[in-house]
């Protein structure tokens, strides 16, 4: 029955949110708990559950509470402006370009395997272009989502890090053989780039594009521009993205010294603070809540053993198959996995359930880490409701949770798919 309730969990979920009846931050709370209330928990359990998962994600909100209000502040001061400028000068108005210079900008940036930065560094830079050219929100948040998956098979990745953890494998027996289903991957996405930059190109037809960045700027915004500090906010953020990398300090106290040390620099007047403050508050709040919601969710799932009970059934359905198809089922199913999952959960809850029955049938172990490298919270990540980051992405990006979902999730699960296919041409996994 904990199978059942997990997935009437899941289904609730989406249906609410694709269906726009209630807030996301509804759906993400009352769901799991009316759910556990008909399975038969004590409200004291379902607490204790929510309470849990609200624990585990708290520092992953700190972390983004200071990293938005770190970045909006850069945005306000005016440091991203010459990037921006470049970028419509060079695209002059052509949505095309724009759209596949973002996918291009996000692979770069996403070498260093962290969602959250690369979000907040490619909305931040993009937004105000897709913005001034009238072009859909919907489209950058797609595309920067489906430019990380493939590149986020990285060995430094925590996902991969998580795969090479249950495999006690190296990055050479997990990493290096998906190297070519990595490239069909990016062409792949590219070739998604393509296609929506051509269509929107068609719907807004802009060719001779005359603005002039910053010229539609409120008095406010005007007054909290600091050009002459460009250079010392530019080091300051390359300094605070490379002790990210280095993991020196904890991100989280990283980014509350990071945010809070530009705010003093750039707005020394405690009326220019709580400009700013103000400014960005909202949003910083529905991002915040969101990951808390996120908490409560993923708490009572987990903690209920419906994950658990969802893993095991997964796997004894994937056992009742073609014993030499299970390695398929793994890859073709690991992006759509990550909507039900937590990383941990999969990777430490399914894996191992799945490597024990590859060694029960004398099959390859580690290319199931492979295969579920594919998508599970690889491609899937910037789509799961169980992830921070895409909470970030969307709020930054300004779009609707089940609106992001429904546009590009059939376009991710294609990356995992032509993955999958390349992967075993090249042997990568083998039926």
């Amino acid at each position: 029955m904990l199978v059942l309730y997990g997935l009437l969990i899941i289904g609730l979920f989406l249906v609410l949110i694709w269906s726009k009846r209630v807030p996301v931050m509804i759906a993400l709370v009352m769901t799991p708990v009316l759910v556990a209330v008909i399975a038969g928990f004590s409200v004291a359990d379902i607490g204790t559950f929510a309470l849990s998962g609200i624990r585990q994600v708290a520092p992953t909100a700190v972390l983004l509470m200071f990293a938005v209000l770190y970045f909006s502040i850069m945005l306000d001061s005016g440091l991203f402006d010459p990037v921006i400028k470049t970028v419509l000068k060079l695209v002059k108005g052509d949505p095309l370009k724009v759209v596949i210079g973002t996918a291009l900008l996000t692979m770069l940036v996403h070498l260093d395997g962290d969602g959250t930065a690369t979000f907040m560094i490619v909305i931040t830079a993009f937004l105000p272009i897709y913005k001034a050219l009238k072009m859909s929100k919907l489209v950058l948040a797609g595309i920067v989502a489906l430019s990380v998956g493939p590149i986020h098979l990285v060995p430094w990745s925590g996902t991969s890090a998580r795969a090479l953890s249950v495999f006690e494998a190296s990055s050479a027996q997990l990493f290096v053989p998906n190297l070519p289903a990595i490239g069909a991957g990016i062409l792949w996405v590219l070739f998604v780039a393509w296609y929506w930059g051509r269509a929107e190109k068609r719907r807004l037809g802009v060719l001779d594009f005359s603005y002039t960045f910053g010229e539609d700027f409120s008095k406010d915004k005007r007054l909290l521009r600091r050009p002459k500090l460009v250079l010392v906010n530019a080091v300051l953020t390359v300094t605070v993205i490379v002790l990210l990398t280095l993991e020196i300090v904890p991100s989280s106290v990283l980014f509350v010294l990071a945010s809070l040390l530009v705010l003093q620099i750039n707005y020394p007047k405690l009326q220019e603070q709580k400009m700013v403050l103000s400014r960005h508050g909202n949003n910083i709040f529905m991002v915040v809540s969101m990951i808390f919601a996120a908490g409560v969710f993923s708490g009572i799932l987990t903690n209920g053993g419906m994950t658990e009970a969802m893993a095991t059934s997964l796997v004894s359905g994937m056992k009742s198959e073609n014993s030499g198809l299970l390695v398929l089922l793994t890859a073709i199913t690991s992006m759509p996995a990550s909507i039900i999952f937590t990383p941990d959960a999969y990777y430490f809850g399914v894996l191992p359930i799945i490597k024990e029955s590859a060694s029960q049938l004398n099959i390859d172990a580690v290319q199931f880490g492979r295969a579920a490298l594919l998508g599970q919270m690889t491609v899937g990540f910037p789509l799961s409701p169980l992830t921070a980051s895409t909470f970030l992405l969307i709020g930054m990006a300004e779009v609707d949770l089940g609106d992001h979902q429904k546009h590009t999730f059939f376009w991710a699960w294609g990356t995992t798919l032509v993955m999958t296919l390349v992967a075993i041409l090249t042997g990568s996994i083998f039926l």
